[in-house]
């Protein structure tokens, strides 16, 4: 697969061939789902947490003799039933949510949702982010010149860097990262991917392997 090379102005300077066997993969929405939703159930801390009867405090006399009251009978001012009482079948905060997911299913739905963006002209290759400052007022610039519109951004660095992190960390639409470290939700949570041919190469090693 070729993609079109752009330098930071937004002019095209030459193309680039990508592997098919990361940017051309068949997509089955049913395996990225899986992931997507696995990833979402190991970010989940279990924080509510309710007491049952037995933990919560008092009702240790009977409310009202068991008979000859005209009421029905009750045991504990802690029953499920009465107000302030114990949760039947409540939330608890041991509950485990995390959701095992095989390396290569996971790295197969990345390369799916890469592919998409390729092939959707949704993944932008640059000759390098070698700006002349750390300046958010340049890359608000260079997003001007990109070769079209978009709302959202994920920009991909081949290690730390850490004057793009800085140009970037005050924009809402632009999530930046290292190529190492991306999964399924960041591309899915972008319209827009933007690499360098450093980047390009990075991913490219690190995913066909799998």
């Amino acid at each position: 697969m070729k993609v079109k090379v752009y330098n930071l102005e937004g002019k095209e300077t030459g193309e680039m061939n990508l592997l098919d066997s990361v940017f051309g993969v068949k997509i089955k929405p049913e395996v990225v789902h899986e992931v997507f939703v696995a990833l979402q159930n190991n970010q989940r801390e279990p924080w509510a947490d309710t007491k049952s009867k037995g933990e919560v405090r008092g009702g240790g006399k009977k409310p009202w003799q068991q008979k000859g009251t005209g009421r029905a009978r009750h045991g504990s001012i802690r029953s499920p039933i009465w107000k302030g009482g114990g949760v039947t079948f409540g939330p608890l905060s041991i509950r485990n949510y995390k959701t095992k997911i095989n390396k290569k299913t996971k790295q197969l739905a990345l390369k799916m949702c890469l592919s998409d963006r390729a092939s959707s002209n949704a993944l932008w290759v640059f000759e390098d982010f070698n700006f002349s400052e750390p300046k958010t007022k340049l890359f608000v610039k260079f997003l001007t010149a990109l070769p079209a519109k978009a709302k959202s951004f994920l920009l991909l660095t081949p290690g730390k860097n850490d004057n793009v992190i800085r140009m970037t960390r005050n924009l809402k639409s632009v999530k930046t990262a290292r190529v190492e470290d991306i999964n399924v939700m960041d591309v899915l949570s972008k319209s827009v991917v933007l690499t360098n041919k450093a980047g390009a190469e990075k991913l490219e090693a690190a995913l066909s392997k799998v």
